[in-house]
């Protein structure tokens, strides 16, 4: 039974033969290894071309920025795993990254295509992103739906990676149309909810990567990538300084049961 489309069989990432890899019209070996750092690199896997200074600087911080938070669902996720399971350090990594979704951690994806509507909707109405960014909270209002990339639990007076990552982006010359409807949005936030909302990271990240041309249906990956170094960390840490179960244990204490006795 043939689902979805079945005419392109083509792959334009990476080919080898016997003595040679290649990768993006690159030799692995001869271009690649020890010559490119990995960001470099991975910006070439996704876009097929090497970033320029700017795109590698900028892609680097947003890669630190968005790593590591203390213990996040995905990390608490992850070590809970792998206290049950030792034997699958890449299950317990897996389990970590299932939960990038929506409300945390995946989050930027939302955010970026929200910025990309709007700045595609005052582009076409010739409309200044403030009007548009007043519109759409209004019509989100209207709806009870959140805000992406505002508002944080903790960081509740300003995000502070978030932050840095537009002063860098500022810095170097990089404010293109999304970090501006980024802070139209934000500026019409007071008057649209009665109260200011933070940016937090997963704001400021995709405004900087879509200013610098990362393409918007890999911008989960962005959070994937940099996560997973940091569950690695995580894991590594579990095996000598275990909490899992702690954390399992906790949340067994932490609710209490409402069933029928």
């Amino acid at each position: 039974m043939r689902i979805g489309k079945q005419e392109q069989r083509y792959s334009a990432i990476c080919t080898s033969d016997s003595e040679t890899i290649t990768v993006r019209g690159r030799d692995l070996c001869g271009d690649v290894i020890g010559r490119m750092d990995f960001t470099s690199y991975f910006w070439l896997l996704i876009t097929g071309d090497e970033p320029d200074a700017d795109q590698s600087f900028l892609t680097n911080a947003v890669l630190a920025a968005i790593a590591e938070h203390g213990l996040v669902p995905s990390v608490v996720a992850a070590r809970m795993t792998y206290a049950a399971a030792p034997e699958a350090l890449q299950g317990a990594v897996a389990a970590g990254l299932l939960g990038c979704g929506s409300v945390v951690l995946g989050s930027a994806e939302n955010c970026g295509r929200f910025l990309a509507r709007l700045c595609e909707e005052a582009a076409e109405s010739e409309t200044s992103p403030a009007d548009v960014a007043a519109r759409a909270i209004a019509a989100m209002r209207s709806e009870k739906k959140a805000i992406p990339g505002f508002g944080h639990p903790q960081h509740s007076n300003g995000d502070p990676r978030a932050h840095l990552l537009l002063k860098l982006a500022a810095e170097r010359g990089k404010e293109g149309r999304h970090i501006a409807m980024l802070r139209a949005v934000h500026a019409t936030l007071p008057e649209a909810l009665g109260r200011p909302l933070p940016i937090n990271v997963n704001g400021a990240i995709p405004a900087v990567m879509l200013d610098i041309g990362f393409p918007p249906g890999a911008l989960k990956g962005i959070s994937l990538l940099a996560r997973t170094a940091s569950l690695i960390a995580h894991l590594k840490e579990e095996q000598e300084r275990p909490i899992g179960f702690i954390l399992s244990g906790e949340a067994a204490q932490a609710i209490e049961y409402d069933g029928p006795e």
